[in-house]
């Protein structure tokens, strides 16, 4: 009786222990419970909250670039991409892409594109199939859509350049978002797979204000991440446009006009600095570039011996030539070394020291006034007036007018161009400046370099009656008034007279470049520059002459002009590499040039 009544108060002691424990826990439980639900409610329900709903961003259309006369060059149009839901196909996948390829034009490497990407998304998860359908392609898909569970047409926006070539270099292209672009910003936009961005020209210097701002919306999904429904959106901000100075019917006549050669032209509003064309041959599609240029497209625009790549208005420098002999003529007029009854006689040779420089006429020329100089593009005239100059002036002057100057366009890879002095040579060859170098800087060779926008500025500051004006691409409203480079109206005068006799006058070097419009006259200057000398093994072999050589070791031409010549408003610079005369092959460019400029009467 005693060891049962032992054995009872065992049990009830250890009940009460178990008891005590589990009213211990079931405090600990409730404790718990009250602190989640109190302390930390509202972090937890945020985390339900999203886990439950997911927001992406909204990317806004981006803004458009105009003309001057509001004409889009660069916008968005509607982009048809055909897109596949796994899930909701309904057979084989591999048949619907079998029967939808030859519609699609899919090759083999696509539909192994297609097949991966399926593999890699969950099943409810859209797929894109193609890019940029057709109308014929969306409405033959839409004919038989029955036939394709899962096959669903989305629409949207894609940037496109429907001037192509014609503005390619200036507008530059979109592409995708590389790892380089997204360690460089923190914008949310570029986490947006599918997103472009600017690569390249205003696409790239004016991206983010192009861009826009993001839009949002937020939805609520199940537990496999299917979209249940919509809770709130907000709209994004469309991307500002840009509006550029240039013409495109103007544009499109200046590129036009140099046909299967390759160059560059620039025309100007010489009283405003206004770019009204801006072209470099050959141009690309930038349209190319939208989605991924393919390894063919790069390779042919790489290699091709015309550079479609190379911005050449910017980026290319050439020895001026004989265009440069109105900075030498306006630098001798204002040092007092010559004036308008000066004279020279042109034999068609100088002798300097132990060499001989020649001109370009080797039989010469004949007495020569600066007027009949720069008509018949006398060299001798400018190695005398360059040696009784000096180099320091006919630089101090090239870079009043403009030379040897980056201005500031929004565009990269812009080129300074070369003008030299004494400083420039110790600082780049330690060593002296030459005399013979001065000789030859008269005429546009030698060190100095110019790009063609740089010529085009300085012939309309030149004709403007001598005012600083600067290039400008992009329109702004209340631009100042340029100030005035202090030329003595005369020295202008007769410069232009020389340059109206080039193009008007009996015998000029440029009378081809004359236009046909209302009888307006224009002035202009031609130049050649030298791309190398003809080896006297190649003369052996018989080729005598520049055209005799191969294309790409054949002199660059030159032709610069304005118009109209009595009141000047357009001024244009044009260089054709490797049209081996400035005459015969550029002038006649820039003379199409300015008269399509005439007849629109660009304002």
């Amino acid at each position: 009786m005693r060891k049962s009544n032992d054995k009872l108060r065992i049990l009830l002691k250890r009940s009460l222990v178990m008891f005590s424990v589990n009213i211990f826990l079931l405090f600990v439980l409730v404790g718990r419970l009250y602190y989640l639900q109190v302390y930390q409610g509202e972090k937890y329900a945020l985390l339900a909250d999203s886990n439950r709903f997911s927001t992406r961003l909204l990317v806004p259309p981006r803004g458009s670039i105009n003309d001057r006369n509001g004409i889009e060059l660069a916008t968005n149009i509607q982009n048809f991409q055909a897109m596949l839901i796994a899930e909701q196909v309904r057979g084989s996948i591999d048949t619907l892409l079998q029967e939808i390829s030859p519609i699609l034009s899919l090759s083999p490497e696509d539909v192994a594109r297609i097949r991966k990407d399926i593999a890699r998304h969950r099943r409810f998860a859209p797929v894109k199939i193609k890019d940029n359908l057709s109308w014929e392609e969306v409405a033959a898909l839409m004919l038989d859509n029955h036939r394709w569970p899962g096959l669903v047409i989305d629409q949207g926006l894609v940037r496109s350049y429907p001037f192509r070539e014609y503005t390619a270099h200036p507008l530059g292209y979109v592409g995708s978002v590389s790892e380089k672009d997204l360690k460089n910003s923190d914008a949310p936009l570029l986490q947006v797979p599918g997103f472009k961005i600017g690569k390249s020209g205003f696409e790239k210097t004016y991206d983010e204000s192009l861009r826009g701002t993001e839009g949002s919306l937020k939805y609520e999904v199940n537990a496999y991440g299917r979209i249940m429904r919509e809770i709130e959106k907000i709209d994004g901000t469309k991307g500002k446009d840009l509006d550029l100075t240039i013409d495109i019917r103007l544009q499109q006549a200046a590129y036009d006009a140099f046909g299967d050669e390759a160059g560059a032209a620039v025309v100007l509003d010489v009283h405003t600095g206004e770019i009204l064309a801006f072209v470099s041959a050959p141009g690309f599609d930038p349209n190319l570039f939208v989605d991924g240029i393919s390894v063919k497209n790069w390779n042919n625009l790489l290699y091709d011996e015309k550079t479609p790549l190379t911005d050449k208005a910017i980026s290319g420098q050439y020895s001026p030539g004989s265009t440069f002999k109105i900075v030498v003529a306006l630098a001798a007029l204002e040092a007092g070394v010559i004036d308008d009854k000066t004279s020279f006689f042109c034999s068609g040779r100088m002798k300097l020291g132990n060499h001989l420089f020649h001109c370009w006429k080797h039989y010469g020329h004949g007495r020569q006034t600066l007027v009949e100089a720069i008509k018949n593009s006398c060299d001798i005239f400018f190695y005398e007036t360059a040696l009784k100059l000096g180099i320091e002036k006919i630089a101090a002057m090239s870079r009043r007018l403009g030379l040897g100057t980056v201005y500031d366009l929004g565009l990269e890879n812009q080129k300074a161009g070369v003008i030299p002095d004494r400083d420039w040579k110790r600082a780049k060859f330690n060593a002296p400046w030459q005399q013979g170098e001065t000789v030859i800087a008269g005429i546009g060779q030698g060190y100095v370099l110019v790009t063609p926008l740089q010529l085009a500025t300085m012939l309309a500051r030149v004709v403007n009656g001598g005012y600083a004006v600067t290039p400008t691409f992009v329109k702004t409203e209340n631009t100042p008034a340029p100030q005035s480079l202090n030329l003595n109206p005369a020295d202008i005068e007769l410069v232009k007279k020389g340059m109206f006799e080039v193009v008007n006058g009996v015998g000029g070097t440029a009378t081809r470049a004359k236009i046909n419009f209302n009888g307006i006259k224009i002035g202009g200057k031609t130049g050649t520059t030298q791309v190398r000398r003809i080896s006297l093994k190649e003369r052996a072999e018989g080729i005598k002459k520049d055209e005799d050589l191969p294309w790409k070791y054949r002199n660059h031409a030159w032709f610069m002009a304005y118009a109209p010549h009595d009141k000047p408003k357009y001024a244009v610079a044009v260089i054709v590499e490797h049209g081996r005369s400035g005459a015969g092959v550029a002038a006649p460019i820039a003379s199409k040039i300015l008269e399509e400029a005439l007849r629109l009467d660009i304002r």
